[in-house]
């Protein structure tokens, strides 16, 4: 019957066999490629690229949420599973992105939003378009903000981009919060259909919270107006995250003429925001879907104008930044994602390893000769510590005899050593110098 002892060595002298050493060395190569192939498997389950994403998007219907769907369809072309998560808005999605509790990876986020806010853990991968202010109202033309003193105006969800900015621009007109104007942020019926039943007289909308057909309706809709900003050139010089957004003249509707002169219109950059443990390749999807839905032109863009590296709040990260330098990677710009993340990984595992592990294998040898040569050269010491005591003027016969005893302990103990063919030369020197000091002491 084969026992577990006999087993383990039968293993290990197949093993000493294979590798030309002795135990020493079977055991510390046994021991470095198991660590080497656990690493492997850790490394290359950690290097592998998620198939699933998680982005915080808008409330159903807005535009934020439709540009998530349109994300959504191109990343499935490469394997990549997109969730949407409905949310207020940008503020909302801001919170959510900096709360490590809640599982999402990236966010739709306005500029100008987060004064003050801690963005340590949150990157940017850059802006993805502008999104305009836009404020419909009743009766008669207005030139100046400051004109809707002492009217109901409906600013948005509270919390959202909207109402944030709308404030801030009020407040910039000397609106403010407890005067005679009705500052308005939940409504029972949708705010389109609030401002046509004149239960308001103006509302404020952005894409993050509003759908495009709303705005359409009201682009089209009679004695309704948008508001010209005529001064945003000067909002811009005061509020540094906004932007100056001309509609030209027909650019809406050119059969029906709308807008029927150039519109100007501010509004913050929208920002692509993305968690600081976001994968690369997932970072250079999201900004080839980027590129393929915010590149061509709009009322408010020009082609190619987005995406584009505009630092705000948010720091662009590395990824981002050398993707607009270089685009993606070759092994991704050439192979196909799921062969390209596979190469990556291997790539990522191999040559570290590679650097490790080639040098630790040849430093086993040296390291085992040099302790084998040690066992050997010890017993020299001994050697000649015996041979200076037999030989000393005081060295009677049974002291000599003594020694001799002590010598065939050492001579019994050296034949014990196994020692590998390549350090035998040693052994057998050592034995012959043994003997050597024999004779000394028998003559």
């Amino acid at each position: 019957m084969i026992t577990p002892k006999i087993y383990l060595e039968r293993t290990l002298a197949k093993l000493m066999a294979l590798f030309g050493q002795g135990i020493v060395v079977t055991v510390t190569v046994i021991l470095l490629i198991g660590l080497a192939l656990s690493t492997m498997v850790f490394m290359f389950m950690e290097a592998a690229a998620p198939t699933t994403l998680t982005i915080a998007s808008g409330p159903v219907g807005s535009i934020f949420q439709t540009t998530a769907e349109k994300y959504k369809a191109i990343l499935a072309k490469n394997g990549v599973t997109l969730k949407i998560l409905s949310s207020e808005g940008s503020m909302d999605n801001f919170n959510k992105l900096s709360n490590p509790k809640v599982d999402v990876d990236i966010g739709f986020v306005l500029g100008g939003q987060i004064e003050g806010a801690s963005t340590d853990n949150l990157v940017s991968l850059g802006s993805i378009s502008y999104q305009p202010l836009m404020i419909f109202y009743r009766g008669t033309s207005k030139n100046l903000l400051s004109e809707f003193t002492g009217q109901r105006l409906y600013l948005g969800p509270k919390g959202s981009g909207t109402d944030t900015l709308a404030r801030t621009l009020l407040q910039a007109n000397g609106i403010k919060p407890g005067g005679n104007t009705t500052l308005v942020n939940t409504l029972t019926i949708d705010p389109e259909q609030a401002l046509l039943e004149n239960r308001v007289d103006a509302i404020f909308l952005m894409g993050e919270t509003t759908s495009i057909d709303s705005m359409r309706h009201l682009m089209h809709a009679q004695d309704i107006r948008l508001f010209n900003f005529i001064q945003a050139e000067g909002y811009t010089r005061r509020i540094n995250y906004l932007n100056k957004l001309e509609v030209p003249k027909g650019s809406l509707d050119l059969g029906r003429n709308i807008p029927a002169e150039n519109l100007y219109l501010v509004g913050p950059a929208v920002e692509l925001i993305a968690r600081d443990d976001l994968h690369p390749a997932l970072s250079d999807l999201l900004l080839e879907a980027a590129r393929e839905v915010h590149g061509t032109a709009s009322p408010f863009k020009k082609r190619g104008e987005f995406p584009a590296p505009l630092e705000h709040e948010f720091r662009i990260s590395e990824d981002a930044t050398r993707f607009y330098e270089s685009g993606k990677s070759f092994l991704y710009r050439t192979f196909p994602f799921w062969v390209a993340s596979l190469i990556t990984r291997a790539l990522t595992i191999i040559v570290p390893l590679a650097l490790f592990v080639i040098p630790s294998l040849q430093l086993v040898p040296i390291i085992y000769r040099w302790r084998l040569e040690s066992r050997i050269y010890r017993w020299y010491r001994a050697l000649l510590d015996l041979e200076r005591d037999a030989f000393k003027p005081a060295a009677d016969q049974e002291r000599r005899e003594e020694l001799r005893r002590h010598l065939d302990h050492i001579e019994h103990t050296v034949n014990k050593i196994i020692v590998p063919a390549s350090c035998g030369h040693l052994f057998y020197e050592l034995r012959l110098h043994i003997d050597f000091v024999r004779g000394r002491l028998s003559s």
